[in-house]
């Protein structure tokens, strides 16, 4: 190979690379979230490092990060209570300068089975999913995309769930949560796309986290891995490709887009 087309090569691949990009990821400790903040940090991004409870492994996080450069911060806050998400996204902003690439990942899952549950566990179990996986989700979408179209544009990549088109039976708040999600995405991905800004989501199976942790080793471990004529599920860095590479430079057309990472378990 020449020297020309090496240096051809190379501009490529930093045009194709997050090298200086900033990059906020919600619930960044552990799972997805930490798979792509370890991702977009590996590609030369600058990544803001979102938690609420879990300080440890997010701080993990960043340690793990450091290796592949920096500087890259710790961010904890509640997205459940609104006065937060502007307070969060003002920090990033006076930290870094800028933001590009939010990655809307945060969740909870509260097991509520209707057969099972009283009325006012079923209330708290709708209120405290949907103030996290939908409305904290829209304020924090709302505060970066202020910031966004200020510095003419960015990316936002938000983890869904195939069970917002599957169903979720013994907790029906997160997949209606994670159907809202994929709604409002596409509605934002049309009301934004002028200024720039881009919006794109995933929605995985079940992902080898420590969420399901007790699931893939329990007695329904085999039926679970079953679902995928792969005979396993995904793996956290696997969801982590499919946001990095949604949020690339020459993606700009997928906006609106929903990705399946399910391993062919639920076809649509």
């Amino acid at each position: 190979m020449s020297k020309t087309q090496n240096n051809d090569q190379d501009k490529s691949t930093q045009h194709l690379s997050f090298k200086n990009k900033i990059v906020l990821v919600t619930g960044a400790g552990r799972g997805i979230g930490r798979a792509s903040a370890l991702a977009f940090a590996k590609e030369g991004a600058r990544v803001a490092i979102h938690y609420n409870t879990s300080e440890e492994a997010a701080q993990k996080t960043v340690l793990d990060m450091e290796r592949y450069g920096g500087p890259h911060m710790l961010l904890p806050g509640n997205i459940a209570i609104a006065d937060e998400i502007p307070k969060m996204m003002d920090r990033v902003v006076e930290h870094f300068g800028r933001l590009d690439i939010l990655v809307n990942n945060a969740a909870v899952i509260l097991p509520h089975d209707i057969n099972k549950v009283s009325y006012t566990d079923w209330q708290k179990a709708w209120d405290s999913t949907l103030k996290v996986n939908l409305i904290g989700t829209a304020n924090m979408t709302f505060c970066a995309a202020q910031q966004m179209m200020k510095q003419g544009g960015g990316r936002i990549i938000n983890v869904s769930s195939r069970g917002a088109f599957r169903g979720e039976p013994t907790q029906p708040a997160y997949g209606a949560s994670k159907a809202g999600l994929n709604a409002m995405a596409q509605s934002l991905a049309q009301a934004l796309a002028p200024h720039q800004i881009y919006i794109a989501t995933v929605a995985p199976g079940y992902v080898e986290t420590d969420r399901v942790a007790h699931l893939l080793t329990g007695t329904n471990g085999e039926a679970i891995r079953a679902q995928s004529p792969t005979g396993r599920v995904a793996k956290p860095e696997e969801v982590a490709n499919a946001i990095l590479n949604l949020a690339r430079e020459g993606m700009e057309f997928t906006t609106g887009c929903i990705l399946d990472v399910n391993g062919a378990s639920y076809l649509r």
